[in-house]
């Protein structure tokens, strides 16, 4: 029996079953055991014709154009695709109509199993192989074809700031000043960053103490890293060390090993910037308090100090009073949540990156505003966005769309999604939390203590459901999508210079996952 075809001559065993595949020039579009025959080919062409037509041409690229018809049992039909959510997708969206359309060009068909398929190498033939394989056809190639992939980017080594054969954590080239987008959220933070790298050897440093704190992902290791980079090509001279703090710790400890520590003080004494990442992780009696006199002797001597942690340093519990004070005498700022704009210039910055390996990667404009949109939380979600379909589309090598997109996204946009919250649940917490009536909200009534209560409320529906902008809009006594989408944006420009607001959309979060 043939791989697709069971009438014709067995000439290879395929599985299990007995079942044998003839040999004939292969098509790109069908793929099985073997080499296809004409008539397969003919089969799986005929099977992608009708789901264009049944499902349009959007949804045929979007999620067909790839497929590979592999084998048929006789009653399976194995297909493959390239990446898994492309797989998930269809096995979940459009089981049916594949198997609909399989139905009525393999006679006995009952399933269709959807699997995932791994990109070709480029593969020499050995002399053995190939005799071998002239046996079986004259017109078998040497060589497959190699995927085309395109370029990728040079691996570029890790590297690490020295002082004095101390070894510092490793910075990420990726990381420099030119890559990071400016936005109303660390505007302060980018501008205290830049002074420090430009002034580190001189006798005027505006900030010192350098405190930038945030939450996770906002972009204060990327500032740390932008500093040494900076200073390392403005000033080659200077002496810069870059340290987590667990590095800090781990170095410490392996000096108390050694019986040694005062040569671990010494290491510093030549440093003209230390930079500091992830101070809240820094534990230990002994190392904090070695912490504490490397830092006093640093900041006495007139040295740079930049620190980044989680948290305020009046608010790291492991660090002594006296320290506390001497780095909250700087400048202490802290990086906000990116606005809709800076989420944007993000997004634009990270595709950038992209197209200086790969020029031909393109996402459209308005799938980059879906995704300002859709994901709030982080710099590296965004950036995971991007990734993610830079990898689909060297894959695929077809447009990225809006369904492909949101199925990308849609795991970053559930892990955020605690427990499933209800419009209703929102507008009872916010009316409540702001002593208006849900009947206010829902009228046309445009003073400023119902107004804010309403946009408050539609940027939490953005947030925490899955709804879009028209249905809140419905939901919120019928306004069209564009009043929703100024309230979002509205909401995310106060977030980001307004501390209290944060702390209060917090609160209402939590009263909504109780």
């Amino acid at each position: 029996m043939n791989s697709l075809e069971s009438s014709r001559p067995a000439a290879h065993v395929v599985g299990n079953r007995g079942e044998t595949q003839g040999r004939s020039e292969a098509q790109p579009s069908v793929r099985s055991e073997g080499p296809a025959t004409a008539s397969q080919e003919v089969r799986g062409q005929k099977v992608r014709k009708m789901l264009r037509a049944q499902l349009g041409d959007d949804v045929y690229t979007s999620w067909f154009q790839s497929m590979e018809f592999e084998h048929f049992d006789g009653k399976t039909v194995r297909v493959s695709v390239p990446v898994k959510f492309l797989k998930n997708w269809i096995q979940s969206h459009y089981s049916e109509a594949l198997l609909k359309c399989c139905a009525a060009e393999f006679e006995g068909v009952e399933n269709v199993e959807v699997v995932l398929r791994q990109p070709s190498p480029v593969r020499t033939v050995t002399s053995e192989s190939a005799s071998t394989s002239d046996n079986r056809s004259t017109a078998a190639p040497q060589v497959a074809p190699a995927t085309d992939w395109p370029p990728r980017p040079p691996a570029t080594p890790a590297v690490r700031t020295q002082v004095g054969g101390f070894e510092g954590s490793p910075l990420d080239p990726r990381y420099t000043f030119e890559s990071f987008a400016v936005g109303p959220s660390n505007r302060m933070a980018h501008a205290g960053a830049t002074q420090v790298a430009e002034t580190v050897l001189s006798d005027c440093r505006g900030f010192n103490p350098l405190f930038i704190h945030s939450a996770v992902g906002l972009g204060k290791t990327h500032l740390l890293h932008a500093i040494a980079w900076s200073v390392r090509r403005r000033f080659p001279q200077a002496q810069v060390l870059y340290l987590t703090a667990e590095r800090f710790r781990y170095q410490f400890v392996e000096a108390l090993k050694s019986q040694d520590p005062l040569s671990f003080k010494e290491k510093f004494r030549s440093i003209h910037m230390l930079l500091i990442d992830d101070l809240e992780f820094l534990h230990g009696q002994q190392t904090e308090q070695e912490f504490d006199h490397i830092i006093n002797s640093l900041l006495d001597g007139g040295r740079q100090v930049v620190a980044a942690s989680a948290r305020a340093p009046n608010h790291i519990e492991k660090l002594n009073e006296r320290m506390r004070s001497r780095l909250m005498r700087g400048l202490v700022t802290e990086i906000g949540p990116p606005d809709a704009e800076l989420r944007l210039r993000i997004l634009e910055k990270r595709v950038q990156e992209k197209q200086q390996f790969d020029p031909s990667f393109e996402i459209p404009r308005d799938i980059l505003q879906l995704l300002a949109d859709r994901l709030h939380e982080s710099g590296r979600e965004l950036e995971g966005a991007v990734t993610r379909l830079h990898a689909t589309w060297q894959y695929m090598r077809t447009p990225i769309t809006v369904d492909i997109a949101e199925t990308v996204i849609r795991d970053l946009v559930q892990g955020a999604e605690p427990r499933r919250i209800k419009i209703e649940d929102i507008l009872k917490v916010v009316s409540r939390h702001f002593g208006v009536s849900k009947g206010d909200i829902l009228s046309q009534r445009r003073h400023r203590s119902v107004v804010w209560p309403r946009q408050v409320g539609m940027y939490l529906a953005k947030q925490l459901t899955s709804r879009s902008l028209p249905e809140i809009g419905r939901r919120f006594g019928n306004r069209d999508h564009t009043t929703v989408l100024h309230a979002i944006r509205k909401i995310e420009g106060e977030l980001g210079g307004n501390p209290r607001l944060r702390d209060e959309i917090d609160e209402l979060k939590k009263m909504l996952n109780a």
